[in-house]
């Protein structure tokens, strides 16, 4: 017998709605429900203002949630739709321990990361859920998918702040602070390959319009790589001291590309922090030597006091910086 045929042999009550069929698991009302009206898909409660899946979520009703996340009829099931509370079906099952809905929802993409009209995500309400029951299996399957655990509410509090710090709660406060720590070291990880690869791509663009030099190029990207990681430790609140001026000779016969580097470890430096400006201020022997006695070191001194924040060249390649603990020449 077809499927077809099955179902059209199924009375259903012409009072029955689709969301009573969902509340109580008549899968068979329900499929005839959709069947001859596919708009009930997206059908809301009067009170709650709730779609068929919100209630057979809440209730846990497997199979109605399965043929939903399975529809192939018209139209497309609301994974996203929100309950007059801001929920989603998610936060439905997060809220109410129900692993399994909460594994199907998440297989079909839906948002870990919605919030409610107070700010809370699935997690919050799965953590709440897990503060009631001492269940953390929903808790561990948000987490395998990547739960934000530094996700706020509207009063500013994560998962985490949810959670007493007494006995009873030390493995979920566990099982929370480690992926605390783990997001947090991911994301930094993250957040300095990219800004990493990001200069040195750029310095690499750079270095190919000049030919040759292919020992000095790896020499530089070496250098270049060790200082970005040091401005990101910096950034993280690791101290490293104070930052050394990375003064630097650039020696060889005319036409070696000795200021064309030097430009582009100028323009490298700035893009560090390093120095606060990409000014490139080139000088000559004259620039710099007087004809008289006594002149040439004030002579000197103004050119350096131009170049401070940027980057100056003289025959060899010397950086300025105007950083308050790096202002030596």
């Amino acid at each position: 017998m077809r499927i077809k045929d099955k179902y059209s042999k199924v009375s259903v009550p012409n009072n029955t709605t689709i969301h009573a069929c969902a509340e109580s698991g008549d899968l068979i009302g329900f499929q005839r429900l959709l069947q001859n009206d596919p708009s009930r898909l997206h059908e809301r409660s009067l009170l709650m203002v709730q779609t068929p899946l919100h209630v057979s979520v809440a209730n846990n009703k497997v199979e109605i949630v399965s043929y939903l996340l399975d529809w192939s009829g018209p139209g497309e099931v609301e994974l996203e739709a929100k309950n007059v509370y801001g929920e989603t079906p998610l936060h439905l099952a997060a809220k109410n321990g129900r692993d399994e809905l909460a594994r199907m929802l998440l297989s079909h993409h839906a948002n870990i990361e919605a919030k409610t009209n107070n700010g809370l995500t699935p997690l919050h309400l799965t953590v709440g859920y897990a503060l009631r029951s001492g269940d953390y299996a929903t808790v561990k399957t948000l987490l395998d998918y990547n739960a934000n655990c530094f996700a706020e509410d509207n009063e500013g509090m994560v998962p985490l702040n949810y959670v007493p710090d007494i006995l009873e709660n030390e493995e979920l406060r566990r099982l929370l602070c480690q992926n605390v720590e783990e997001q947090r070291y991911s994301d930094y990880n993250e957040d300095t390959r990219s800004g990493v690869q990001g200069i040195l791509d750029e310095l690499d663009r750079e270095l190919s319009k000049i030919v040759g030099l292919h020992e000095l190029k790896v020499q530089l990207r070496k250098w270049a790589k060790g200082m970005l990681l040091d401005e990101k430790r910096r950034s993280m609140g690791i101290d490293l001291g104070p930052r050394k001026a990375p003064h630097m000779a650039f020696l060889g016969n005319p036409g070696t590309g000795k200021t064309t580097v030097a430009r582009i470890l100028g323009k490298l430096l700035h893009s560090l922090g390093v120095l606060s400006s990409d000014t490139v201020i080139e000088v000559q022997r004259t620039d710099l030597v007087a004809e008289y006695l006594g002149q040439t070191g004030p002579k000197t001194r103004r050119k350096i006091e131009e170049a401070k924040g940027g980057y100056s060249i003289c025959g060899r390649s010397i950086p300025f910086s105007n950083r308050a603990d790096d202002r030596s020449p």
